[in-house]
């Protein structure tokens, strides 16, 4: 298949890449500065240009703080973006996978979150995010949009990388453990887009397979659990862990109310999409192995 991926160098495009090339897909990769999917021009030159068979979004407006005050770039890349791709896709007749965020709620649930749950999201990213959602699918049914939380990578800037950083630089750490969610690799979340697109490609508007689905790992866990299993596993590699010490969020303000439930249920990923969560401890044992090595370089 020919897919045009939108972003190239974020932490699911870079693992998304050579995994389409390994399966025998064409893909062409786009992002700024030569484009741009909030312009409706841009978008409609790139399909005529390269005819996709699919599209796959790994583009976003990340900047979770800073979005309180840059809300219009946060809804131009996040909301019109995708609305503009769906329109683009729904005109060639080609699906869509895009990425969102368990920001699009609002965290004060005790349970984890199904897509049957009302989004409250209480800040700018999640409403960008979740208008997102809600215009692609509206321009194009033929749409899957994956809702994922704490994406890592040995690529980019997330929590795994800054972890190991300042556990370099500091001897003691104060992270939040009163935050729930679990860790998702980027290396698993490309490969299920990659399993995902031949089975779109031959679905018709209103099959199972399109519409929003919960995806990522397991199993649940705090920050505070995740950095705990962060420098463990830097530590069976030969660097020292610093101290850590659990903190509330309170203990922690950020300019953006961060969620304090962010688990989502996976079943429907397992049972419509055939994609069960993985469990995230593989994958920072391979996300550690990669950054050691590099460090090691």
């Amino acid at each position: 298949m020919r897919v045009l991926v939108i972003g190239r160098t974020g932490q699911i495009a870079t693992e998304l890449l050579p995994r389409l090339a390994a399966a025998g897909h064409e893909a062409v990769a786009l992002e700024p500065p030569e484009f741009d999917m909030t312009d409706a021009g841009q978008v409609a030159a790139a399909f005529a240009r390269h005819r996709p068979e699919a599209v796959v979004n790994c583009a976003a407006y990340t900047a979770v703080d800073r979005a309180e005050d840059e809300r219009d770039l946060a809804f131009a890349v996040n909301a019109t973006g995708p609305r503009l791709l769906g329109e683009a896709a729904a005109a060639a007749d080609v699906p869509v996978v895009h990425y969102s965020t368990d920001y699009v709620f609002d965290g004060s649930k005790d349970t984890p979150y199904t897509e049957a749950d009302p989004p409250n999201p209480v800040g700018v990213y999640g409403a960008s995010k979740l208008a997102g959602e809600q215009a692609l699918h509206a321009a194009q049914p033929r749409s899957v949009t994956l809702r994922t939380a704490w994406v890592c990578s040995p690529h980019g800037n997330n929590f795994v990388k800054t972890m190991l950083r300042f556990g370099r630089e500091r001897p003691g750490m104060r992270v939040v453990a009163d935050q729930h969610g679990a860790p998702t690799f980027a290396a698993d979340l490309a490969a299920a887009a990659v399993a995902l697109l031949p089975r779109l490609a031959a679905a018709p508007a209103g099959d199972p397979l399109f519409g929003v689905t919960h995806l990522t790992g397991m199993p649940y866990t705090t920050w505070h659990g995740f950095a705990e299993a962060i420098f463990a596993g830097a530590a069976r590699r030969g660097q020292k862990a610093p101290r850590l010490i659990a903190i509330t969020t309170a203990d922690y303000p950020t300019k953006a109310r961060r969620p304090a439930n962010s688990r989502l249920d996976c079943t429907r990923a397992a049972t419509v999409l055939g994609l069960p969560p993985q469990d995230w401890r593989a994958g920072l044992e391979r996300c550690l192995d990669a950054l050691m090595k590099e460090s090691a370089a």
